[in-house]
């Protein structure tokens, strides 16, 4: 087994940072995410990609599709790739949340902590995980684009690296990033955290 996973977050939606989008939906890609996919879509260009698959959320699926068109390759749904169900605290802004005791809990301590719908980061991360692992498992030699949240990025990469889910909000990853997970036989390694496309991409 020897393959290359592209996690990559979804372009921005206008309120990026303002509010907690979660699950909700018809949240699109704003104009600038819009463009921000466009040029994340010419960075993978680069590569040579076999397999793209989107968490169902809407701007995951926008940004997945500009990957696509430019790769000349079909989109995948993949419902592991989801982000983690915030429940109640979904559209909430982040002002607001700062004031919620649960919500300041589960930052502190996210290994112990579920959300109010009841979903944990570390169920989040075994599903996240595992569908690398049978992607890569079916796919043998593939690079495989999956375009995913933060925080399920965040939970994947943690695994390889040892990190504790207590530290995820310790390390960032930003709109139209790109890490990269190597899995080989001897096992899995992360060449790249968190890569930031530039303005201007050049095609």
């Amino acid at each position: 087994m020897s393959a290359r996973v592209y996690l990559v977050r979804h372009a921005a939606h206008d309120n990026v940072g303002g509010y907690l989008a979660g699950r909700t939906p018809g949240i699109a890609l704003g104009e600038a995410g819009r463009a921000q996919a466009r040029r994340l879509a010419q960075r993978l260009k680069r590569e040579r990609i076999d397999i793209i698959h989107a968490s169902p959320v809407q701007r995951t699926r926008e940004t997945a599709q500009a990957i696509a068109d430019v790769a000349q390759r079909e989109v995948e749904i993949a419902p592991a790739l989801e982000e983690i169900d915030f429940g109640a605290w979904s559209g909430r802004t982040f002002e607001d949340l700062n004031g919620d005791e649960h919500w300041r809990r589960w930052n502190a301590a996210r290994s112990i902590t579920a959300t109010p719908a009841g979903e944990t980061m570390l169920g989040l991360q075994q599903r996240v995980y595992a569908h690398l692992l049978t992607t890569v498992r079916d796919h043998p030699e593939s690079q495989i684009v999956m375009v995913s949240h933060a925080d399920p990025i965040r939970a994947a990469l943690a695994v390889v690296l040892g990190v504790s889910l207590d530290r995820l909000p310790s390390f960032d990853i930003a709109p139209a990033s790109i890490s990269i997970i190597d899995f080989d036989p001897w096992g899995a390694t992360v060449r790249l955290v968190n890569e930031q496309t530039p303005d201007e991409e050049p095609a």
